[in-house]
């Protein structure tokens, strides 16, 4: 009787470990996927940056005062 369940208790614990191991798994999955997408949205927002300065750089001066004024408000 107590070997039934001990055997009971050593399967139940080790259900419970393996939830517990693919839960954090899942979660820590879960995690690096998410940091990839913020480094991809922070590379084209980094991207378009730059193309505003390239265009505002190659305008004449008093046009690229015009151009920038109206993003001033």
């Amino acid at each position: 009787m107590t070997a039934n369940l001990t055997s009971l208790l050593f399967a139940a614990g080790g259900g419970l470990v393996a939830l517990l191991v693919a839960y954090f798994k899942g979660h820590l999955a879960g995690e690096a996927k998410q940091k990839a997408k913020q480094a991809a949205q922070e590379q084209k927002a980094r991207d378009i940056r730059d193309e505003v300065q390239n265009d505002i750089g190659a305008l004449p001066a008093d046009e690229a005062r015009k151009e920038l004024g109206t993003w001033d408000r």
